[in-house]
């Protein structure tokens, strides 16, 4: 017999609001989540993903309780290659929440983030230009867990492979914003889409607010990321409904 599953997974998008999604969440007696907000397992390159042990993806939750709800959250899945190949592999019938923001601002959060943790010494007008050139020199190829300010913001792709590995049914995309502005409203949705539940009434809370760092956004920085994010953002936008500025 087959032993229990991770329900559902909060793939991304990162600084998107899941951590806040995640405090929720944890408020909840319906749901039963893992020791620390952000597992880790799917993106683990170290792990051999041709015969996999999941006994410590496992080993993150307490299964004494069979009625509850398990899910974690780890942005990076939908970002990360192959992440939602091996989370197809080990649960198809896994329930997907996506959290988006715009990308513009997203890249901007993303980049205060790693230069007020002293990752990122470069200005983000560099870094969103010159500064991809980085992710030529990693590994896996192309992408970055740091720098890829400009990459983790073509949604339209990533959400593309989502949906060519799990059934429309199966994913629920929210928004950061609905989630500040509405967030009683907005765990109903997530609830109802899990099987758990009404929730209780909740207050709008902030969780991790980065440390203010950069200055404001350049508008010529905005205007040069909403052109390179313009044919994606129309295949994001027939794909999910939601349009972004």
């Amino acid at each position: 017999m087959r032993p229990s599953l991770v329900n559902f997974v909060v793939v991304g998008v990162q600084k998107a609001g899941t951590t806040a999604l995640f405090d929720y969440l944890q408020d909840d007696p319906a749901y039963g989540l893992p020791d620390i907000k952000e597992v880790h397992f799917f993106d683990d390159e170290t792990i051999d993903w041709s015969a996999p042990d999941y006994g410590p993806y496992h080993a993150r939750f307490d299964w004494s309780d069979p009625t509850l709800i398990r899910g974690e959250a780890t942005p990076i899945y939908i970002y990360w290659p192959r992440s939602l190949e091996r989370l197809a592999a080990y649960n198809p019938a896994a329930k997907i929440v996506l959290m988006l923001r715009d990308p513009v601002e997203r890249a901007w959060s993303h980049w205060r983030m790693e230069t007020s943790r002293g990752v990122e010494t470069q200005p983000f007008s560099w870094c969103i230009r010159h500064g991809r050139a980085r992710l030529f020199d990693a590994q896996p190829w192309g992408v970055h867990r740091e720098f890829s300010y400009v990459e983790r913001g073509f949604y339209g792709e990533q959400i593309e492979r989502l949906l060519g590995l799990f059934p429309r049914e199966q994913v629920l995309f929210l928004t950061a914003d609905e989630l500040r502005a509405e967030p009683s409203a907005t765990l109903a949705r997530v609830n109802a889409f899990l099987g758990a539940p009404p929730p209780a009434p909740v207050e709008h809370r902030e969780v991790h607010v980065g440390q203010e760092v950069g200055g404001d956004l350049d508008p010529a920085d905005v205007s040069f990321l909403r052109e390179l994010y313009a044919a994606d953002h129309e295949q994001f936008e027939a794909l999910t409904g939601i349009r972004f500025p």
